[in-house]
């Protein structure tokens, strides 16, 4: 079969791949103030890994005809400690009055939220553009 649109698959793998960046940036800033995750301690960051063609390249694994799309390799947590805070009257303080608040960056998250965003406003430009071109390339028979 002729593939009229290449690279799409790469495209809509990258698409996927910075929704999931998307998500994980959401919830880390939904659960900023979260004290009590459900292990009991404070919420830490997560942050999304990806895997992609020059990773396996380096490290030996073959590809094939053509290079392996960017894909979510795993999701991780920040190793990060949690972030002290002097609060006394917090009822979850200690006897010093601090309180233990996860390891969430407010302005650190909404910078990767733009830098994803930007990401995959590009990646849609390119099926836009591909879209576009293939329907020119259809129209030129019909002349």
């Amino acid at each position: 079969m002729i593939q009229i649109l290449t690279g799409i698959q790469n495209t809509a793998a990258a698409l996927d791949a910075e929704h999931t960046r998307l998500e994980v940036i959401s919830q880390n800033i939904a659960n900023a103030h979260t004290t009590h995750d459900l292990d009991g301690k404070p919420y830490q960051r997560q942050m999304v890994v990806f895997e992609s063609a020059l990773q396996n390249a380096m490290n030996g694994q073959p590809t094939s005809g053509s290079l392996p799309a960017i894909q979510v390799a795993k999701i991780e947590r920040d190793t990060r400690p949690p972030i002290q805070v002097f609060d006394p009257g917090n009822p979850e303080a200690d006897a010093h009055g601090m309180v233990a608040m996860p390891n969430v960056n407010i302005h650190e998250e909404m910078a990767d939220m733009i830098s994803a965003s930007r990401t995959y406003e590009a990646n849609l430009a390119v099926v836009k553009n591909a879209r576009s071109m293939a329907m020119q390339t259809l129209s030129i028979g019909k002349h």
